[in-house]
């Protein structure tokens, strides 16, 4: 198992988290590592402790749900209708389409794993906020 397409699988199930748990949008910027990863949110209070332990533990529930990933491909013209497409170039007419399980259907043209349990063990590193609104959470993955 490639170690970049766990993380960046990883960072697909945090954006899903974050949503759904904090009220972010997806990371605003996110780089992934062999060794570790960051992502960046823009949130309306400080991250605490007992939140980064929800966050961590809600990203590993979802790992270990063995969500399936899957990938098919549609037209802009229904991208643009259903999805968020800010991270997409408007020259693309062909839209690849990532979903994980029931948990996270997003464009994307990245390399992932074929179920989540394959990431293995999600760990926050740590979390800092690099303004008064953008939270950058670091993170890695144990096998």
């Amino acid at each position: 198992m490639n170690s970049l397409f766990a993380a960046h699988t990883a960072e697909h199930i945090l954006n899903a988290v974050m949503q759904r748990d904090f009220g972010t949008g997806r990371s605003i910027e996110a780089h992934f590592g062999t060794k570790k990863s960051k992502c960046d949110y823009v949130v309306d209070h400080p991250l605490s402790d007992d939140d980064l332990r929800k966050i961590e533990a809600a990203v590993n529930t979802e790992i270990g749900a063995n969500h399936p990933v899957t990938t098919f491909e549609i037209l802009r013209e229904e991208a643009d209708a259903n999805y968020d497409m800010g991270k997409v170039p408007d020259s693309a007419q062909t839209i690849r389409i990532v979903q994980i399980g029931d948990l996270d259907v997003i464009p994307c043209a990245g390399e992932h794993v074929q179920h989540t349990a394959q990431i293995g063990r999600f760990v926050i590193r740590s979390a800092d906020m690099k303004d008064e609104r953008t939270v950058r959470i670091r993170f890695s993955l144990k096998q």
